[in-house]
């Protein structure tokens, strides 16, 4: 089984404040045990051939991805080509789909009340999506952004991968999926459509959760006194998530 985090951010992405390097998150996921990362910057497709061999070197296995915006809402689209880039309507993604049946498509944070995230539209396009994704930020007193996730899931029949969405080095390891595949993002991919994934997750703790979002703040604060800007026809992010 493979230690996986299919949801992260580095500071190779232009829409978040990002303090650390793709190869300092995987120097931390090596240290944690992590057998698989993709990485997902927001409307920016990461190349990672430029840092697999680095990553093979501590024994991780890395999958290209996005973090796209389409329609106004957050999709992750993992082991597309660039293409997965210009992405802007569903209708695009099914075509995506269909020229590139290795990708995998997430529902991520998909009923967090933030306007970036699916509700209603998972529903009305649930045949363009592999998985749903349950987000590590929630604690014991407040899930049922969750729960509402996995309930739907389980209705339709649609395997649930557990991720961090990394914003901060700290986020890794309190939730994450396990894998039965090998270790190419191939299989990986394929694994999971076929539902051969399992949960592995615990709530944050009041300080974790306060102390999360207080560095998500702080990031918005640092990008906007540094003026980074969003691409041309490229919307910020604006989720209140991490």
């Amino acid at each position: 089984m493979l230690k996986t985090e299919l949801h992260t951010h580095t500071s190779a992405d232009r829409h978040d404040y990002i303090s650390y390097s793709t190869t300092d998150l995987i120097d931390r996921a090596a240290l944690l045990k992590y057998d698989v990362l993709a990485i997902t910057l927001h409307d920016s497709w990461f190349d990672v051939r430029g840092v697999a061999e680095y990553a093979r070197a501590r024994g991780i296995t890395l999958i290209a991805g996005i973090e796209r915006t389409i329609e106004r809402k957050h999709v992750l689209l993992l082991n597309f080509d660039a293409a997965a880039e210009r992405v802007n309507s569903f209708e695009e993604l099914g075509q995506l789909r269909r020229a590139q049946p290795d990708g995998l498509v997430i529902a991520p944070h998909p009923y967090y009340p933030a306007r970036c995230c699916l509700g209603h539209l998972l529903e009305r396009h649930a045949e363009l999506f592999d998985a749903v994704e349950l987000n590590a930020f929630y604690t014991s007193q407040l899930d049922h952004f969750n729960h509402s996730a996995v309930s739907w899931a389980r209705r339709v029949g649609k395997p649930i991968v557990a991720n961090a969405d990394v914003h901060r080095l700290k986020q890794l390891g309190s939730t994450f999926s396990l894998v039965d595949a090998a270790p190419e993002p191939n299989a990986i991919c394929a694994a999971i459509r076929e539902g051969r994934v399992e949960i592995r997750t615990r709530p944050l703790s009041f300080v974790e959760a306060v102390t999360h979002l207080a560095g998500l703040g702080f990031g918005d604060l640092k990008r906007l006194v540094r003026g980074s800007a969003p691409r041309a026809n490229q919307p910020v992010s604006r989720s209140a998530l991490p």
